[in-house]
């Protein structure tokens, strides 16, 4: 006797396995070498100049290739992951990564740097919207915004490890030393990918072969702690659904799309003008520049404290109510800053629930995304989003010194009400099941 398996009713029904919480680790561990590979450039920075006799700006272009290899990744490798799978195109992202970031320490010249921090940016671009996808995967409704939130904190997570690690590791091995580690770990998580992380069971059930009806029974048996039955059929919503980037704007999809693409270049052009400038800011302010980094530190910290607590209630109310609120929010925010002055009990005030208000924004984005396309689009949906997102913070941390120039701090702040708004009407054209209670769950899988 055969056993039918609806995958998105048994992930929602089945208390979560050791077996899935392995996936959500090794989704959050990628995650972690992405940010600490790209905290781990900005540091090196200065002693690369000084390695080569370079004046400041010359970095600029080793750091903008990075940033349009993510660009690029995020775009080609989201769609790799739909059309070839999801565990293919994390171990390549990785090795990608890893292979670029150890041949970094071996570079002889800024040029062959610049290529090589490209092809990293290529594989780290890459990584992030198959991990976000795959761990949503693994995860029920109920949950889907907590486990894709907390894989996405390890960005910062990471981002502060390899500060950290490449402040005090800096003088001792030099630069070429912080890209061999963040080279070696990648390549041995590699490794451990290749034993450890299963292939997303929407995937292999769309394939609809023998090899994949194995692998399924074998991944369901290790969910469900139960051998399932000979000749046990599975099914997943959309299982016809073709993925390429043109199926984005089929059926239905091309308004929300374009609003979400949107949202997501004007969001991040906000995020990254208001984190990339804060200090100098604050500095042109009035702050000592001993002081003007804590602003940023306000900023993060109030993001990873308050992201886990808004991943939670993300399946339980309307998700574009909730974005269009962080929106107003963020927008008022910007305006108390440009009429705060020197008060700098309300300046580190505000600039931290920014934080929320603007980054929060982000958490959402990532989990409307989910929620808006199939799951056959999901990697490819979402690493497009990003891929324009990164466009947006390329715009965003190039603009931010021409409106503090043109405008001194209140100009400046009063600059990032503009893109804010623009995502705010943006997000006014999206009509999808976010609409509705986010815990419907017909369209979330």
């Amino acid at each position: 006797m055969s056993t039918h398996y609806s995958i998105p009713e048994l992930i929602d029904s089945t208390r979560v396995s050791s077996f899935q919480w392995r996936v959500f680790a090794l989704c959050f561990f990628v995650a972690i070498l992405d940010g600490f590979d790209t905290q781990a450039i900005a540091f090196t920075g200065p002693s690369i100049t000084e390695a080569f006799g370079l004046g400041a700006g010359a970095l600029a272009p080793i750091l903008t290739a990075g940033i349009v290899g993510m660009v690029l990744g995020a775009m080609v490798l989201g769609l790799m992951g739909d059309k070839f799978g999801r565990r293919p195109a994390i171990i390549g992202s990785v090795a990608l990564f890893g292979f670029a970031s150890l041949a970094t320490a071996f570079a002889q010249t800024t040029e062959q740097i610049l290529v090589l921090r490209f092809i990293a940016g290529l594989g780290m671009g890459g990584a992030t919207p198959v991990v976000l996808s795959l761990a949503a995967e693994y995860g029920s409704a109920r949950q889907r915004g907590t486990i894709m939130t907390t894989v996405l904190l390890g960005l910062p997570a990471g981002a502060i490890l390899g500060g950290l690690l490449a402040a005090r590791m800096l003088p001792s091995i030099g630069w070429q030393g912080i890209f061999a580690v963040g080279g070696i770990v990648p390549l041995v998580l590699v490794v451990v990918l290749m034993f450890a992380l299963p292939e997303s069971l929407y995937f292999l059930t769309r394939q609809r072969t023998r090899g994949s009806v194995e692998q399924i029974g074998k991944i369901v048996a290790s969910i469900t702690r139960n051998p399932t039955l000979p000749g046990s059929t599975y099914s997943v919503p959309e299982a016809d659904v073709k993925t390429s980037v043109t199926s984005l704007f089929s059926a239905g999809l091309a308004r929300n799309t374009f609003g979400i693409w949107t949202v997501y270049l004007f969001n991040w052009v906000a995020w990254f003008m208001f984190l990339s400038w804060l200090p100098t800011v604050l500095k042109a302010t009035g702050l000592p520049a001993e002081q003007a980094p804590m602003g940023t530190v306000a900023v993060n910290a109030v993001f990873v404290v308050c992201a886990i607590p808004l991943s939670i209630i993300l399946p339980k109310i309307n998700v574009r109510l909730l974005l269009l609120a962080l929106f107003v929010f963020g927008i008022a925010l910007c305006l108390g800053l440009a009429n705060s002055g020197t008060h700098w009990a309300l300046v580190f005030t505000l600039a931290g629930l920014a934080g929320l208000g603007i980054g929060g924004q982000q958490i959402v984005l990532n989990y409307m995304v989910a929620q808006a396309y199939p799951t056959a689009l999901r990697a490819t949906a979402t690493g497009w989003a990003i891929g324009l997102g990164r466009v947006g913070a390329i715009i965003g941390s190039a603009s931010g010194g021409w409106f503090l120039e043109h405008g001194g701090p209140a100009g400046y702040y009063s600059a990032l009400i503009v893109p804010l708004a623009i995502a705010a009407a943006a997000l006014l054209i999206i009509r999808t099941q976010a609409d509705a209670p986010a815990s419907q769950p017909v369209a979330a899988h």
